[in-house]
């Protein structure tokens, strides 16, 4: 599966790509493919399909690799199943491609869409785990596509060992089939005093401060944590909860719950801010609390501990084995336990300290060179495997 060079041309398909919409599989997607190219890899040559606005939103992944645009924004998603079940296959064949690589979950279920050898990366199983955090439309989809997808992908990617895990579990593959491709992360640049402070007055915090980064999805359960620091908050008038996120689906009961907490003017919802904003929350935050109840892999329980932060994470899914011996792990939903971690983090120096340098250690493991490592071996694995599974 090569050209008379010996590489193997590989086209990534990201066509479920809507720059902006996606969350952080954007981000985890264009930097492991961003660190491919640093790796200069001879015996791989890629070629990425995407949306039409995609060059402009990620230019530098057009530096790096050849960019084929279709027609289509995507944000009808119709219309790019659509795109991906007639375009894609037409523009693979037109640029030769070996492998195509389906970074978005699921391989495109027309016939030729899937005639190519595929390596498909999922991201998570939550749609299958967690049905009733998604709209009817969403689950039925998912729950037929995902299981298809991993039969007919030679090779299954996922970003962490916990979900690679769950696809030899629930989907049934071969786990001799099945690559682990982490996150990685860039050393953390220190943010100045003078930008701390900056922050700190924008954002109206307390001397010592609560921060969770995430959007409101059901599974990130922001609930846990505004019940927990209503416990906390009466015997610590200094304490701020900072939750950082764009806008989402449960938003109203975010709301609801932060005004039934009875500490409401403490709890600060920023929306969603300037990347160095939010780099400033992390230097100023006490503790970071990640409650989440389900992850693939669980990007800002790494960013917290490259930033040097305290960390207490859920004891579910990805998240114990990111973070390691370097957090408080805490029993998902559990208030009064989630309290009760909070406090002695949020109360204790020593501890802070204890949690900060094993963070910075844990995370210097999470390289960028580690994630292309990784994904080159994907590729080459699925080019030895055969439509019979056999290599």
């Amino acid at each position: 599966m090569t050209d008379g060079s010996g590489r193997i041309r590989v086209g990534v398909n990201l066509m479920w790509l809507v720059p902006g919409v996606v969350g952080g599989s954007e981000e985890y997607t264009v930097r492991a493919l961003l660190a491919l190219a640093e790796r200069a890899d001879p015996g791989l040559d890629l070629t990425v399909f995407a949306l039409s606005q995609f060059r402009e939103a990620h230019p530098e992944v057009a530096e790096a690799f050849p960019v084929v645009p279709a027609d289509l924004d995507g944000h009808r998603k119709p219309e790019r199943v659509l795109m991906e079940s007639a375009w894609l296959p037409r523009e693979l064949a037109r640029h030769g491609i070996d492998l195509v690589h389906h970074a978005g979950g699921v391989v495109p279920p027309a016939p030729g869409a899937s005639r190519l050898p595929a390596v498909l990366t999922i991201h998570d199983l939550q749609p299958l785990l967690m049905p009733d955090n998604f709209s009817r439309l969403k689950r039925t989809w998912l729950g037929a596509m995902l299981p298809r997808s991993a039969r007919r992908a030679r090779v299954v990617m996922t970003p962490s060992e916990p979900a690679s895990a769950s696809v030899v579990e629930v989907l049934g593959v071969d786990p001799e089939r099945v690559v682990t491709v982490p996150h990685g992360i860039e050393p953390w640049a220190t943010v100045d005093a003078q930008r701390m402070a900056e922050a700190r007055h924008r954002y109206n915090l307390g001397e010592r401060t609560i921060l969770y980064p995430a959007i409101p999805y059901v599974h990130k359960d922001h609930r846990t944590l505004v019940d927990a620091f209503a416990i906390l908050a009466d015997e610590r008038p200094d304490l701020t909860l900072v939750l950082a996120g764009g806008p989402g689906p449960v938003e109203a009961e975010l709301a609801s719950a932060i005004r039934a907490s009875g500490f409401g003017s403490r709890i600060r919802r920023t929306g969603r801010i300037p990347w160095d904003d939010l780099r400033a929350l992390y230097a100023a935050a006490t503790v970071v609390a990640d409650p989440s109840r389900f992850e693939g892999f669980g990007a800002p329980a790494l960013e917290a501990m490259a930033a040097g932060r305290p960390l207490v994470v859920a004891d579910a899914t990805a998240l114990p084995w990111v973070v390691g011996d370097a957090a408080v792990r805490v029993e998902p939903g559990d208030v009064a336990a989630w309290a009760a971690a909070l406090a002695r983090v949020v109360d204790d120096p020593v501890e802070q300290e204890r949690l900060s340098a094993a963070g910075r250690r844990r995370s210097s493991e999470f390289t960028w060179e580690r994630t292309a490592e990784a994904l080159a071996a994907g590729y080459r694995l699925a080019a030895t495997i055969g439509e019979d599974g056999e290599r």
